[in-house]
């Protein structure tokens, strides 16, 4: 698809965006200073710029190990989750009111080769990021949490009562934290939200942010380095799974409908009382296969997508998409862009302009 002919508007131009909405975007306390660590990757600038465009203070802190400066919105600072030091005149001199936690490690094959670097960056160095904010008396956090947390044998739709049973050393990472989170709400009083993102894709729609991380092992990503023959092929696991078209099934998000799930959930801990430690699925309640997800890029690229069908990997399962009614009940969430061809169309212009 040519990028002239998606949506006409700029998300910087926020009243634009908010009219999309079908729920109010812009937080019922209005410009709060609000940190947001790893706010130079994919999520997190995505967010950030809604927060921004919201009228919040944003100061991002990220290490650039993923991310990239010309995504960062607000004042950024290049800095590390294990520099207390930082940590500490960061939270003394901005007087934040709120944090938003992106900052993580999140490869699954990666986490099983090296599972130090996980617990590292995933839980010690995001429990500096708590001890700061208990000690500056900054009392909510939203966490970017993974629905890795829940067991590969589990069955669809997930819910927030789904066993706990991370596959990896990423989704254990992630499942730890949570815990950590409601521990520190008991005894000190932070409240907090985590959200388990299911797969979040696309871009924004003037294509200025996206997935940029060129070593993206995700699907949508990789079918398309094939549409612009950076890649011979796409490998597709498995073609025995008891679904429609025998390939896999997950819940694709956008990722402006992910950012303004966090926008909602800040809205929920400005009006909450008293400690709370609260998750909530973030997805779409609904799964498409690898092949439609193929086909539909197919038709957003104009192009052929070659595929080889490799054997299962170990404990894939066969379907893995959300359960939103929480989220839907007490945020006030739905997803507004999460459409297979506005994922695919905004995926592609952005990753088109960024590595064609």
């Amino acid at each position: 698809m040519l990028e002239e002919n998606l949506p006409k508007f700029v998300i910087l131009d926020y009243e634009n965006y908010k009219k999309l909405m079908s729920k109010k975007l812009v937080s019922k306390k209005e410009h709060l200073k609000i940190l947001v660590t790893g706010g130079a990757g994919y999520i997190g600038s995505h967010t950030a710029r809604l927060l921004v465009g919201a009228g919040h203070s944003v100061v991002t802190l990220d290490n650039l190990s993923t991310g990239f400066e010309e995504f960062a919105q607000g004042k950024f600072v290049k800095g590390d989750l294990s520099d207390t030091e930082l940590l500490d005149s960061l939270f003394a001199e901005e007087k934040f009111e709120a944090v938003m936690h992106f900052a993580a490690s999140m490869s699954v094959p990666e986490s099983v080769e090296n599972p130090e670097k996980y617990y590292t960056n995933n839980v010690v160095n995001s429990l500096n990021l708590l001890n700061a904010m208990k000690m500056h008396k900054v009392d909510k956090i939203i966490f970017s949490s993974t629905c890795a947390v829940y067991s590969d044998r589990a069955q669809a739709p997930m819910n927030e009562q789904t066993a706990i049973e991370p596959a990896s050393p990423y989704g254990e990472s992630k499942a730890i934290f949570e815990k950590i989170l409601g521990d520190y709400a008991n005894a000190f009083g932070i409240k907090s939200v985590s959200l388990r993102y299911f797969n979040a894709a696309g871009a924004s729609f003037d294509s200025v942010l996206g997935l940029a991380n060129p070593e993206s092992t995700s699907l949508i990503p990789n079918a398309l380095n094939v549409a612009l023959a950076k890649k011979d092929y796409l490998e597709v696991y498995g073609k025995d799974y008891t679904t429609a078209d025998g390939t896999g099934v997950r819940d694709y998000i956008h990722v402006l409908d992910v950012a303004n799930a966090h926008i909602l959930a800040l809205d929920y801990l400005n009006e909450i009382r008293g400690p709370i430690a609260e998750v909530f699925n973030i997805g779409t309640g609904k799964g498409y296969t690898v092949l439609e997800v193929i086909n539909q890029a197919c038709d957003s690229t104009d192009k052929m997508i070659k595929f080889e069908v490799r054997d299962r990997r170990p404990g894939d399962p066969a379907e893995v998409y959300a359960d939103t009614s929480k989220a839907e009940k007490v945020l006030g969430f739905r997803a507004q862009h999460s459409d297979l061809k506005t994922i695919l169309d905004t995926h592609w212009a952005f990753h088109k302009k960024r590595f064609g």
